[in-house]
């Protein structure tokens, strides 16, 4: 495997974990019933409409269908992206439902 073929495969694999990130995300939004694009928009009001999200809300599936998803592993998983302004989002709403 050559130079470039390697840095395709780093991208490839990058743009996967990112897709899982998402994923996650929205899932966790479904099942603590909020709406992902919402807490989304909350996070990056200037960003607009987000196809990731979009496509990964494509793949949820319905709260009762779900495995649950620890308020921790989200919280990491977004951070370890840098999506931070997100986290923060999250862990508001985590206060809100244990407050």
């Amino acid at each position: 495997m050559d130079k470039k073929e390697m840095e395709q495969k780093v991208i490839k694999s990058y743009q996967d974990d990112e897709k899982m990130m998402i994923l996650i995300f929205a899932q966790w939004c479904i099942n603590n019933d909020l709406e992902p694009k919402d807490l989304y928009m909350e996070a990056y009001p200037t960003q607009g409409k987000n196809h990731a999200l979009d496509e990964a809300l494509e793949l949820t599936v319905p709260k009762a269908e779900s495995d649950e998803i620890p308020d921790l592993t989200v919280l990491n998983v977004l951070q370890l992206f840098g999506n931070d302004d997100l986290a923060f989002i999250v862990q508001a709403e985590i206060d809100k439902r244990e407050g």
